[in-house]
């Protein structure tokens, strides 16, 4: 015989003495095709199901988004906290100087934030005072400005009162001279 059909005959499974065949457990491919590859399959389709939500998890309170994209709140609900006027000198070269006389209302959404918020009102005004006396008259003009005051103003109230959130920063007066 060749050697081709020497290595050939050793891949045949031979027969013992019972008559029963000699195995040598199961091949790497057959491992991987009926072990492996199941498991990894329900794992993963476990895994799914759960980032899907499927499983368990105390359901969340829909939220309903309006048109313009943000959360819409129950009415009801809406609390206004209204901030002492304030008078605060701007920075200018003119010798006279430029003030702005402003009052300013918080929205809150949650009625519950508001006595943990309140003790900390006297961080807030030393906040708007510190950044306020950094502007300019210029930095207030038109809408723009106002809006670039408004945001920074709630961004800044934010970080004071974190975890409580307040959602918006209502000018009720604002007067520059």
């Amino acid at each position: 015989m060749s050697d081709a059909t020497a290595v050939a005959d050793d891949d045949i499974d031979i027969e013992g003495e019972d008559g029963e065949g000699t195995s040598k457990g199961m091949s790497g491919k057959k491992l991987v095709l009926f072990v492996v590859l199941p498991i990894l399959l329900i794992v993963g389709g476990l895994g799914g199901a759960f980032m899907m939500g499927v499983f368990g998890g105390a359901e969340e309170e829909p939220v309903e988004v309006g048109v313009d994209g943000k959360k819409v709140v129950d009415p009801s609900k809406i609390v206004f906290y209204e901030l002492p006027e304030l008078i605060i000198n701007l920075q200018t070269d003119d010798p006279r100087g430029s003030f702005v006389k402003f009052s300013v209302t918080l929205e809150l959404h949650d009625a519950a934030a508001l006595p943990k918020i309140e003790p900390l009102m006297p961080r807030i005004i030393d906040n708007f005072q510190i950044y306020l006396r950094e502007l300019r008259a210029s930095d207030l003009e038109g809408s723009a400005g106002l809006f670039r005051l408004k945001e920074e103003i709630l961004r800044r109230i934010n970080m004071d009162v974190r975890p409580y959130e307040v959602a918006d920063v209502l000018f009720t007066e604002m007067i520059i001279q």
